[in-house]
């Protein structure tokens, strides 16, 4: 697995062409349902974070994370339910974060475009 970059951009990049290939996204699931937090920049906004690959959600379960564990999620599922239902609750969306839980935050059908356009 190739680390993140420091560059959230790029990240985010990498997210649309990995889970368009693989046809995954990778969630965090508790006992309490999935993880989200409040937004760094977004005020009174949570965030549901999301991965390209299992590994690098798994990285993020330490700490306070560590009642997490990676869970995939269908992309058509994602696409068709998931990031619409986000937009209706206004929840943002959390790309390939860090270690540290930082990353590139964006609105749910930015996204959705932007993987759909990487579909064709």
């Amino acid at each position: 697995m190739t680390e993140l970059s420091d560059d959230f951009d790029e990240n985010y990049d990498r997210f649309v062409v990995e889970v368009a290939e693989h046809g995954i996204v990778w969630a965090l699931e508790g006992e309490d349902g999935f993880a989200v937090c409040p937004s760094l920049r977004h005020e009174e906004t949570d965030v549901m974070p999301f991965w390209s690959s299992r590994e690098l959600a798994e990285a993020v379960c330490v700490d306070e994370w560590e009642v997490y564990k990676a869970v995939p999620i269908d992309l058509e599922e994602f696409l068709d339910d998931w990031l619409p239902g986000m937009h209706e609750d206004v929840i943002i969306v959390g790309i390939n974060w860090n270690e540290d839980l930082e990353g590139a935050e964006e609105e749910p059908l930015d996204l959705l475009e932007d993987l759909e356009e990487e579909l064709g």
